[in-house]
C-alpha cells in the first residue's frame, strides 16, 4: 500500500495562501448547511434513539428506496435489495476488491484512471491491464485484445472521467457492452459525477444500456454491470455516503465484507441525508451546483486559452470537476509542480493516474473548489511557471 498523491498534496493546500487545483473538492458554499441543520434537529426530535443506534449493514431502508426510485430516472430499474449503502464510494471500491479480487487477478482500467481505485485494489494485489482512451472514452478498436487477457472485470468512469474529464460516447458504451458480453466479463461503472453535466446531451448509463442489450423487455436490471455512485458531489463529502447497485446475490456478499469492515455506515448520516434529500430538494440543489461549477469550468478554460504558452493542450469537459493537461514530451509535471508550489499554486501531476509509470508530462486540474477570481489568478501563476521553464530550456 502507498499513500495517495492527492491526499498528500491536500496537506499542502490546507495552507490559506495556496490556490489549489489539486483535490477533487466540491465548493463548500454549495453545501446545504441550513438544510442539514434543520434535518438534524428533526431527526433527533423524531428518530433520535434510532439515529444513534446500530443499524443494518445494508443501510437505512427509506434511503435505499429513495436511491432505487431516483435510479429509474436514468433507466436503472432496481429494487432496494439491489442497493447497498457504503461509507463513501471509496469504500465501495474497497469492498469490490475484497469480494472479487484474488492476488494476481487482472483488472482492465482506463489509461489514465482514477487513482483511488488503483489504491484500493493494490491492497488486494491486483494486476492492472490499461487500455487507451481518447476524447470518446475507451478506444474500443484496440480494447478487444486487452479483454482477451481474461480480466476479472472492466472498470469504467464513463461520465466526466477522473482524471481526464472526458465522457464515453454512446457508440463506445454500446461496443464495450458487446465486448464484455462476448467474453463474459462484468463491468464496474463508477459514476460519481453523472449529474454534474453543464452542456451537451445526457448519455444513458452503461448499466441501463446493458439492460437494454440483455433483457427481453429492455428495462429490467440485467446484473452484468455493478454501478457505483455517491452523495459526496451532490450533497456533501463529509457525510461519507455512497452506494452500490448490484445483483442481490452480489449485494449479500458485499454485505458480509462490509460487516467485517465497519458493521454499517453511520445511521445518523443516513437518516439525516434522507431527511434533506426527500421532497425534491436534491433535484433543485443539483441545479444550483451545476450553475456554479459551469461558471468555474468556463473561467478556467478561458484563462487557459488566454494565458498558457503554445505546445500545451487540455481537455474541455462537458461536466464533472476536472480537466487534463498534456505538456510537451520533455516536460516533467513534477518539476512544474515544484515551480508552481513556490508561487503558491498546486495541482496533481498525472503520473499517479497511470499503472505503468508513464504520464510524466500530464496533470489534472480541479475547477470546482476555487472561486473564479482565484482560478484566474492561479492559472496566471501556473502559466508564468510554464513560460519560465520553456524559456530556460530554450536559453
Amino acid at each position: 500500500m502507498r499513500s495517495s498523491a492527492v491526499r498528500e498534496l491536500l496537506k499542502l493546500t490546507e495552507q490559506p495562501d495556496v490556490i489549489s487545483f489539486a483535490g477533487g473538492l466540491p465548493a463548500p458554499e454549495t453545501f446545504p448547511v441550513e438544510e442539514f441543520t434543520r434535518a438534524l434537529g428533526t431527526v433527533m426530535a423524531s428518530h433520535g434513539a434510532r439515529a444513534l443506534q446500530y443499524g443494518t449493514t445494508e443501510g437505512y431502508t427509506p434511503l435505499r428506496e429513495m436511491i432505487a426510485r431516483h435510479s429509474t430516472r436514468y433507466g436503472i430499474n432496481v429494487e432496494p435489495e439491489n442497493v447497498l449503502l457504503t461509507s463513501g464510494s471509496q469504500q465501495a471500491l474497497d469492498l469490490i476488491g475484497k469480494v472479487f479480487i484474488n492476488p494476481g487477478d487482472h483488472i482492465l482500467v482506463e489509461r489514465p484512471t482514477y487513482l483511488g481505485a488503483l489504491q484500493a485494489w493494490n491492497a488486494y494485489q491486483a494486476e492492472f491491464v490499461a487500455a487507451d482512451i481518447d476524447d470518446d472514452g475507451y478506444v474500443t478498436a484496440s480494447l478487444e485484445a486487452k479483454i482477451r487477457s481474461g480480466p476479472k472485470f472492466i472498470y469504467a468512469l464513463p461520465n466526466f472521467q477522473n482524471p481526464s474529464g472526458i465522457t464515453m460516447s454512446l457508440e463506445r458504451r454500446k461496443r464495450l457492452i458487446e465486448l464484455a458480453d462476448h467474453y463474459g466479463v462484468p463491468i464496474l461503472e463508477d459514476d460519481p459525477y453523472g449529474q454534474l453535466r453543464y452542456e451537451g446531451e445526457h448519455v444513458p448509463p452503461i448499466v441501463h444500456l446493458d439492460s437494454e442489450f440483455r433483457s427481453t423487455d429492455g428495462v429490467r436490471y440485467s446484473g452484468n454491470v455493478i454501478y457505483l455512485s455517491t452523495f459526496s458531489k451532490i450533497l456533501a463529502p463529509g457525510i461519507r455516503l455512497g452506494w452500490i447497485i448490484a445483483p442481490a446475490e452480489v449485494i449479500q456478499k458485499l454485505v458480509q465484507a462490509k460487516q467485517g469492515t465497519d458493521l454499517h455506515t453511520s445511521t445518523l448520516a443516513q437518516i439525516a441525508a434522507h431527511e434533506v434529500a426527500k421532497g425534491g430538494f436534491l433535484n433543485e440543489h443539483v441545479k444550483v451546483i451545476r450553475a456554479i461549477y459551469r461558471e468555474r469550468r468556463d473561467t478556467m478554460l478561458a484563462a487557459l486559452d488566454r494565458d498558457f504558452p503554445p505546445g500545451i493542450t487540455w481537455t474541455r469537459p462537458q461536466g464533472g470537476l476536472f480537466l487534463w493537461l498534456t505538456f510537451p514530451e520533455w516536460m516533467d509535471a513534477a518539476e512544474v509542480l515544484r515551480a508552481a508550489v513556490a508561487t503558491r499554486v498546486a495541482f496533481v501531476p498525472g503520473e499517479s493516474f497511470f499503472t505503468d509509470g508513464t504520464g510524466r508530462n500530464t496533470a489534472r486540474l480541479n475547477f470546482s473548489n476555487a472561486t473564479p477570481e482565484k482560478i484566474r489568478e492561479g492559472v496566471g501563476r501556473l502559466a508564468g511557471c510554464l513560460k519560465r521553464l520553456i524559456s530556460s530550456r530554450l536559453a
